[in-house]
């Protein structure tokens, strides 16, 4: 999950190894000297992180008392939360507050896409696959090309075989399972008209995620600082009534609070970690 720095500027990430197994004590302290060292954390992680390690986050936030801890797990594949992670790893850099980082995820979200070549999609359970789609599973040889943001898209990968992309510059990233394609490189990447490519180990929770480890994982992103600077700055910013940080977007991601309901029908604004995302300019369109 930690990528390499993408430049000269990108923070060191903090890695939590072992959240499940390692004794509680250990993880307090090992998160309370961080968050003394950094004021806030903004932790990153996968949907697929296993139920023991995710309790254990909330469990440490619990203990802590602390609000300045934000807990951020997007519903994309560990690939592209890994991409997300170095983005924000990236705007650490600038002259951002905290509040307003940690809210850059959800906008950074927005320009990403991803998927992976699959050799069976009969445990994929996490991007719609038809019955047709199940059946071809059973041929061998077969492959697929999924995209499971930001539209699922399915494919059997062959001749003439697509997949929606972005409409504007991305690299991509790919991580290579225990598959052997080249349709990626060969024929994905110049569809996508990506500027560059580039590899990256496999993410441990991919396999979990996509119902197998026979894959080819791959993210389109955009990789310039300060395009992504850009974009979290142009968006209209707020203060968060609860705990007072600078936020973007109708949720604060370190409390959990949401502006209060003008009529009256929420009174201290929150709604707790299910509450909507925010709204968002498109890319290259004023806020």
């Amino acid at each position: 999950m930690a990528l390499p720095a993408q430049d000269e500027r990108t923070v060191p990430a903090a890695v939590l190894p072992d959240l499940d197994r390692e004794p509680l004590e250990r993880t307090l302290d090992g998160v309370r000297a961080l968050l003394d060292q950094h004021s806030h954390l903004i932790v990153v992680c996968s949907r697929a992180l296993p139920a023991a390690a995710k309790r254990r986050l909330h469990t440490v936030r619990s203990l802590l008392e602390s609000d300045r801890i934000a807990l951020f797990r997007p519903e994309l594949p560990p690939l592209a939360v890994a991409v997300l992670a170095r983005q924000l790893r990236q705007l650490a850099s600038c002259d951002l507050s905290p509040g307003v980082l940690a809210s850059a995820g959800r906008l950074l979200t927005h320009y990403v896409h991803c998927g992976a070549v699959l050799s069976s999609v009969t445990r994929l359970d996490r991007v719609p696959v038809d019955l047709k789609a199940h059946a071809r599973s059973w041929v061998p040889g077969s492959q697929f090309g999924v995209v499971a943001h930001p539209v699922p898209h399915l494919v059997r990968i062959g001749p003439g075989a697509t997949l929606p992309g972005p409409d504007f510059g991305t690299w991509m990233l790919v991580a290579k399972g225990q598959l052997q394609s080249d349709w990626i490189g060969a024929h994905l990447a110049p569809a996508w008209k990506v500027l560059g490519l580039r590899e990256a180990a496999l993410p441990a929770e991919s396999a979990a995620w996509w119902g197998t480890g026979r894959l080819i994982e791959f993210c389109s992103y955009l990789p310039d600082l300060p395009v992504l600077y850009q974009l979290v700055t142009s968006v209209r910013q707020s203060v968060c009534h609860w705990c007072g940080v600078d936020v973007i977007g109708d949720r604060c991601v370190f409390c959990s609070a949401v502006p209060p309901d003008p009529g009256g029908g929420q009174e201290d604004g929150r709604r707790g970690e299910h509450a909507s995302p925010g709204t968002y300019a498109p890319y290259g369109t004023a806020p």
